[in-house]
C-alpha cells in the first residue's frame, strides 16, 4: 500500500485483479432471486477508498459495566460458545 500511495501503481492493481476474479466467481454462484444486483470488483476489496466512508460511520459499542463489556465481546467473538 505504501508503494501505491507514492506512485499510484503496484499492490492496488493486484487487489483489483483479485477482486475481479472474486466477483466473477461470486456472480457465477449468485442466486439472482436473492441478490438481484451483481457483485462488483470493489465489493471484495474492503480496504479500498470506497469502503472507508462506511468504516468512518461505524461507532464502537462501549458499555459502562466492564463485566457487561467483556460478555458482549465474548458473545460477538464466540457466538456458539455456551456461557
Amino acid at each position: 500500500m505504501a508503494s501505491y500511495q507514492i506512485d499510484q501503481r503496484g499492490g492496488h492493481y493486484d487487489d483489483l485483479r483479485a477482486g475481479t476474479i472474486a466477483s466473477m466467481l461470486a456472480n457465477i454462484n449468485r442466486d439472482s432471486k436473492v441478490k438481484r444486483e451483481p457483485f462488483g470488483t470493489l465489493d471484495f476489496i474492503p480496504w479500498n477508498e470506497v469502503h472507508q466512508v462506511e468504516a468512518d460511520e461505524v461507532k464502537p459499542v462501549l458499555l459502562d459495566d466492564p463485566d457487561a463489556q467483556s460478555e458482549l465481546l465474548l458473545s460477538m467473538m464466540f457466538p456458539n460458545k455456551a456461557a
